[in-house]
């Protein structure tokens, strides 16, 4: 860089002119006196001295933000987070703890890899300050010039955790409910970070486990964040999104209602805590207000009734480590997201030997049997892992490894109304069904069922439109699927149940296996019931019934199916396993195409 200075400049000025501009510019610097054409005096920039003092540290700067970060991290008022343990619950932090702690135990200030009291497998959190301005004195003036009172409402992080963790060796987003800061409520700032965490896992891909505890939208705050384009609704369209594009699990620690009871019944998967858990549409008080019907809150929408009585909790878990032990082993059986196989395991030899399927499996039609018996003779060891298993009992449904390679059970339960369909267990298979086929799930038929149910009742509660959106699942479900006709497969629960018409890879019987619109003694009584009443002789009558039966039951035994191939073949009992074993290895990687559409109209 030339510079020109005045004619009188003394080589001195010139100089000190030179090196003040050198080091502040950075650059080389000439600096010539008057118009002449050499330079006087010219300098360069001084190389920086490293390694710098090694006194270096914090300043009071940082070592402020780490004392706000701290005091971020108390949660809301002391005497509701004193209240927690009364309750049975953790406080929030101490939650993640338990869920990302790990062997580890809680990082500490010199881990590099975290924040002071992070758990070791916390990666990062955002928005601990969200809300800081609304309610910390060290925050800066309002428009007013006034600054917040200590002891006044404490809003850390506004409510709400969200951030990314390792569970069980696999990368998730998380958010948890504060339930210290107003009861867990949802405001602006909340529903913010709630929202970027559901937009970041559509882009990662990666899975989302909600850690939910909170009364619902924060009701004197809610201008600004309830029917905006970026507001509370944005979370169940996002939901919809990341549906069957990652697994969502979602783990229920106190009353959920109104807004914030959609969020389990949207995830994938929802557990509830005895004593502890409910949702409900609006809370007992609200009920009471507009129906005028005295409830608790427990019996409006506890565990046991979204379990047995709507079906929207998946399992139901006895305090907090144990909900987190059920998720650990579920999400062994999913994917991180769709188009990804679920991950496989080491095999195991089933718990009981596979040779005792035949003698388990009665020979009449009516007998009971449970299909957990079944199962313990086909699946791995300790592999079983049953969902909504208090909901529609007539089916059974389950994941479970078979040669260390996960699969879905829908299997008819005999010792449940003789495993007949009725509406919920319609609706329940469906869901699974539907759910498997999102994660590349295969799926196992157990077919073992008198078709669906029939009578006035079950037709009020809608067994042709659950049934309807059972064979719609199964009709377009394109994973793997292999469908065992056990024992009786009457009427349309061959259909519902994979049967030969709904493209499964293969269906196989056991010898005790029966395919036909209706069980022997049903046909008999519907195509034989005048014949046999002209017989005036009791025991001729019963002669002729037993022999109708029989020559019935002969066109719908298993054999006569794979004779005329209508099922691809027997297979004795000792060798389901190895069979489907086989059958599944080997059409792991089977490719099946849908009708080009946008979608169906069954729901």
């Amino acid at each position: 860089m030339k510079v020109h200075v005045g004619a009188a400049a003394t080589p001195e000025e010139a100089e000190a002119i030179a090196k003040s501009l050198a080091e502040h510019l950075g650059v080389d610097v000439d600096v010539h006196v008057g118009d002449g054409e050499t330079p006087v005096a010219s300098a360069e920039p001084s190389e920086p001295s490293y390694p710098l003092d090694d006194d270096l540290g914090p300043t009071d700067r940082e070592r402020d933000l780490r004392a706000e970060i701290a005091d971020i991290r108390e949660g809301g008022p002391e005497k509701y987070r004193d209240r927690l343990s009364e309750q049975g619950k953790l406080f929030v932090r101490d939650r993640l703890d338990l869920w990302f702690g790990g062997e580890g135990g809680t990082r500490g200030a010199g881990d590099a890899d975290a924040a002071d009291g992070d758990p070791t497998g916390v990666t990062f959190e955002d928005g601990k300050f969200a809300a800081f301005d609304d309610w910390h004195p060290d925050a800066p003036a309002g428009d007013d010039g006034e600054r917040n009172e200590a002891g006044g409402d404490r809003l850390p992080g506004d409510g709400l955790l969200t951030g990314a963790a390792e569970f069980e060796g696999r990368d998730v987003h998380f958010m948890a409910n504060d339930f210290t800061v107003k009861a867990g409520s949802m405001a602006s700032k909340g529903v913010e970070k709630f929202l970027r965490m559901q937009q970041r896992a559509l882009k990662t891909g990666n899975p989302v486990l909600y850690l939910m505890d909170s009364s619902g939208g924060r009701i004197d705050q809610q201008t600004g964040f309830f029917a905006n384009r970026e507001g509370i609704g944005k979370y169940y369209y996002n939901h919809s999104m990341l549906s069957g594009a990652v697994p969502q699990i979602c783990v229920l620690y106190g009353p959920c209602i109104a807004g914030a009871a959609y969020t389990p019944v949207f995830a994938d998967f929802t557990v509830m805590v005895e004593g502890m858990s409910a949702m409900a549409i609006a809370s007992p008080r609200m009920v009471e207000m507009v129906t005028g019907e005295e409830i608790d809150l427990d019996d409006l929408g506890g565990p046991r009734v979204h379990a047995e009585e709507s079906g929207s909790a998946d399992l139901i878990a006895r305090d907090e480590e144990h909900a987190r032990e059920l998720v650990a082993e579920l999400i062994g059986y999913l994917p991180d997201r769709a188009g990804e196989k679920p991950p496989t395991r080491e095999t195991k030899p089933p718990k009981y030997s596979p040779d005792g399927i035949d003698e388990l499996i009665p020979e009449a039609p009516n007998r009971p049997y449970d299909a957990h018996d079944l199962l313990d003779r086909i699946a791995d060891a300790e592999s079983v892992f049953e969902l909504k298993e208090g909901y529609g009992p007539e089916i059974v449904t389950a994941f479970c490894r078979i040669d260390g390679r996960p699969v879905g059970v829908v299997a008819n339960q005999p010792t449940e109304r003789s495993g007949a369909i009725f509406p919920d267990a319609a609706e329940k298979a469906a869901e699974f069904i539907w759910t498997c086929d999102a994660y590349e799930i295969p799926i196992l038929y157990l077919c073992d069922t008198p078709g669906f149910m029939a009578g006035s009742q079950v037709e009020k509660d809608a067994i042709l439109e659950k049934g309807k959106k059972m064979i719609y699942a199964t009709s377009s479900a394109t994973v793997p699927k292999q469908t065992v006709v056990v024992r009786k497969a009457y009427g349309a629960g061959i259909y519902a149940m994979g049967g030969p018409a709904y493209d499964p890879e293969s269906v196989i019987g056991l010898p005790s296996g029966e395919i036909g619109i209706m069980g022997p003694e049903a046909a008999i009584n519907a195509v034989y019931a005048r014949k046999l009443a002209e017989i005036d002789d009791p025991e001729e009558r019963a002669a002729e019934e037993r022999r109708l039966r029989e020559e019935y039951r002969e066109g719908i035994d298993v054999h006569r199916m794979a004779s005329e191939v209508v099922i691809d073949e027997i297979v004795p009992p000792s060798d389901l396993r190895a069979e489907l074993a086989a059958r599944f290895d080997f059409y792991e990687d089977v490719r099946k195409d849908l009708p080009d559409k946008k979608h169906g109209t069954v729901l």
